[in-house]
């Protein structure tokens, strides 16, 4: 079952998809994007894989690392994740995961 995109990660996906687009064109944006949607995907499956947010007011939150990005998720039925945000490495994570974890 596919996951659910909330509306921050939506927001965030289309922020790394604009960013690869300037920098190294459409084509490697769309590539880019459509690697990290597959694999979340995979991950979903893969538990082994997935590690808990250490923060009392995200409990049940969970990431992976895609490459330079961190997906940010709960698990909401079995396999299937409900994407909170995906943040690249170089930002504030904890700020950035709070804020867009309350627009769930």
């Amino acid at each position: 079952m596919p996951a659910k995109i909330y509306p921050a990660a939506r927001e965030r996906i289309l922020e790394v998809w604009d960013y690869t687009e300037k920098k190294w064109g459409e084509q490697q944006a769309d590539a880019y994007v459509r690697e990290l949607v597959s694999e979340i995907e995979t991950v979903s499956a893969q538990r082994h894989r997935w590690r808990p947010v250490l923060d009392e007011a995200l409990k049940g939150v969970y990431f992976f690392r895609h490459r330079h990005h961190y997906v940010f998720f709960r698990e909401l039925t079995k396999r299937r994740l409900g994407v909170i945000s995906v943040l690249h490495e170089k930002m504030d994570l904890p700020a950035r995961l709070r804020e867009d974890a309350g627009r769930e």
